[in-house]
Formats: structure tokens, C-alpha cells, sequence
């Protein structure tokens, strides 16, 4: 390739695709108020150990369900990340399409979250950064916790996944037959994770009913 301006005919060097350095694969990882922090927290610790580039955003709410569930600090969980940004950051990288990534989780997410996500209202960075994943056509996942369902959280996720969206509700699954809690968070973030074919091999997956000695 050639730059002709003024007249001129100097090579412009171009480095074929082929040759450019492999990015480490991309997630944005966001916590919201809903309870289940630990979720959010261990699909932290998940993709660092799978050398997964993340990029983190705590809202307010989150940062105080933190405190109260569990015994991790803010500093501890934004250092599990290798980038962090404030909520109101609407400058960050990942306010841009250009900006590449390879999906979103929210999680925990609350239904306020997926009803602002839903209605493309981006006034801060978790939602704005939803909705440009969506609108690039990329994965993002929604942890949503609440229970019972109303027929407007309904309404929402159904219109949210024609919008590209999954809804994944960390529903425990007893058939691993869990010893503690951390079985079933192991089991819930993993399950996140295969749809990002990402296997954290934390978890037992089902083979079938087992014969007794088995």
C-alpha cells in the first residue's frame, strides 16, 4: 500500500491480520443491588482464573448488599478485575460499540436493572453498557433474582430476550446434591459461564440417573 499525498509514493506499512496478537477474550461484569453478590463475586474469581480479560461496574446498591452478605470488601472485588469503572462513567470504553467485547453478565440483576435495560434508558454505565452489546449483536446474559414473578417482570424478560438477551435465574439444582452453599453458587456460575463456552470445571454435570454403588 502506497500513500500518494502530494504527489508522493511512500510504502505504508500494514501488518497483515494473520500476523497481529491474539486479544485475551473480554467480559464485562456487572453487580447490581438484587441479593446474591456472592454470584457476582465468584464469576469474578471464575473468569480471572480462565485468564479472561474483565471489566467490572458496582452500582451503589451493589457496593451495600456486598457489606451486608458476604465478608469480601469493595477494594478486594474490584482487584479481581483487571478494569474498573465508576457507574457514571459514561466516557469509559465500554459506552462504545467500537470498543470490542465478547458479551456482558449482570449478576446478581436486579428487575429494576432489567426493566431500565429493557427500555434502553442508559443513564449510567451498567445499562448504557447492556445496551450497546445488544445493539452489536453480543451475548449479554441477565442474572435476574426475584421471586415471585410479576406479569410486568415477565413481560420484560420476554421482551428483553427477543431484544438478543438471555435471562438466567441462578436456580439451585439439587441433583448435585450439594453439601454447602458454595456448591450451589459453583453450580450457578458455571452454568453462566458454558454459555459463554467457558467451563470453569467446578461443578458436577449430569450423566444420567447413577446405580446405586456408582
Amino acid at each position: 500500500m502506497f500513500n500518494t499525498q502530494a504527489g508522493q509514493s511512500t510504502p505504508i506499512e500494514v501488518t497483515p491480520a494473520a500476523t497481529r496478537p491474539a486479544r485475551r477474550r473480554r467480559i464485562i461484569v456487572a453487580l447490581v443491588g438484587a441479593s446474591g453478590s456472592i454470584l457476582g463475586i465468584r464469576t469474578l474469581i471464575a473468569l480471572r482464573r480462565l485468564n479472561i480479560e474483565t471489566h467490572l461496574i458496582i452500582s451503589r446498591w451493589a457496593e451495600a448488599t456486598v457489606k451486608y452478605e458476604t465478608d469480601y470488601t469493595i477494594p478486594n472485588i474490584r482487584a479481581l478485575a483487571d478494569h474498573v469503572y465508576s457507574i457514571h462513567d459514561m466516557s469509559a470504553p465500554i459506552a462504545s460499540g467500537s470498543f470490542r467485547v465478547d458479551g456482558m453478565i449482570v449478576v446478581p440483576c436486579s428487575v429494576k436493572t432489567l426493566a431500565a435495560i429493557n427500555a434502553g434508558i442508559c443513564d449510567d454505565l451498567i445499562c448504557r453498557a447492556a445496551d450497546v452489546v445488544l445493539k452489536e449483536r453480543r451475548k449479554l446474559v441477565l442474572a435476574v433474582r426475584e421471586t415471585p414473578l410479576s406479569s410486568i417482570h415477565l413481560q420484560n424478560m420476554l421482551s428483553v430476550t427477543q431484544a438478543g438477551a438471555i435471562i438466567f435465574p441462578p436456580v439451585p439444582a439439587f441433583y448435585i446434591k450439594p453439601s454447602c452453599v458454595d456448591d450451589l453458587v459453583d453450580h450457578s456460575v458455571g452454568r453462566m459461564l458454558d454459555l459463554f463456552d467457558l467451563d470453569t470445571g467446578d461443578f458436577e454435570r449430569w450423566e444420567g440417573w447413577k446405580k446405586d454403588g456408582q
